[in-house]
């Protein structure tokens, strides 16, 4: 499988192809890769890019080190900050968070380390997390006398359950890989040094998948924020567009005859 890396050392986010898998990797571990502006911005360029990239099929988001995803928003950055310019940095990241969000392709956090803050609400952006048992998970924004402002307290409460979520955003307090796991904000766990290959080997099977079918699948759960009614209309549509593609006849095909679908993403 080709590898395709490009390394810009002047650049927060360093991307690399692997396959159908292109892996995002915030790139400041001397900041323990917080979150300042330029990364926000390169993270939102990034998923700009990579929604009209038919050649990646499915995305990897980890932290460079083996201390931290994500260790929150810079604070360096932050101190100074205006209420306006701090509004503007709240509306920053979460418009590069839900860039990330509405990518067609699946996206795995990575979490290798720290993910407080900002971290979270990164990976919270991602469709799944994937998690090294060094892990640990926070909002700890209202030990600062503030509260997340990159999407936390929506996306949260979505994942876990609002009485959890109040609990870890009003007590700032971490939480290891094990109880990201139990209370269902983790997806897999494993050891540090399997951790990227576990996130990739996933995003390659997902990779192997129909395409379409696989962006209308995560369209329509998105679009599960909606009322039922609505919601379900909504995934009515997406069933039935997945009937016009090629993919919907080899898939079909292919399970009649008993053999592994080939798809072209058409």
């Amino acid at each position: 499988m080709g590898h395709d890396t490009r390394v810009a050392p002047d650049r927060c986010v360093q991307s690399e192809r692997r396959g159908a898998v292109t892996v995002l990797t915030i790139d400041r571990p001397k900041a323990l890769n917080a979150l300042n502006p330029q990364t926000l911005e390169e993270l939102a360029t990034a998923a700009v890019g990579l929604a009209d990239d038919r050649e990646t099929r499915a995305i990897v988001v980890t932290g460079s080190g083996d201390k931290a995803f994500v260790a929150g928003a810079d604070i360096a950055a932050m101190v100074s900050m205006s209420a306006i310019e701090a509004r503007a940095f709240a509306q920053l990241g979460q418009a590069a968070f839900r860039a990330f969000e509405l990518l067609p392709q699946p996206v795995i956090a990575a979490v290798n380390g720290f993910a407080l803050g900002g971290g979270l609400e990164l990976a919270l952006a991602c469709d799944m997390i994937f998690a090294s048992e060094k892990a640990r998970f926070g909002q700890p924004e209202i030990n600062l006398g503030i509260l997340p402002g990159f999407g936390g307290t929506q996306r949260l409460p979505k994942r876990i359950g609002i009485a959890r979520a109040r609990e870890v955003i009003y007590s700032g307090d971490m939480i290891d890989a094990a109880e990201g796991l139990r209370i269902g904000l983790v997806n897999r766990v494993f050891s540090p040094d399997e951790l990227l290959e576990g996130a990739l080997g996933f995003a390659e099977q997902l990779a192997g998948k129909a395409p379409l079918a696989l962006q209308q699948a995560k369209s329509a759960i998105n679009a599960s924020e909606l009322d039922l009614d609505n919601g379900c209309r909504y995934e009515s549509e997406a069933f039935g567009l997945c009937f016009s593609t090629d993919d919907r006849a080899e898939g079909m095909q292919a399970f009649l005859d008993k053999r592994k679908p080939s798809f072209t993403g058409k």
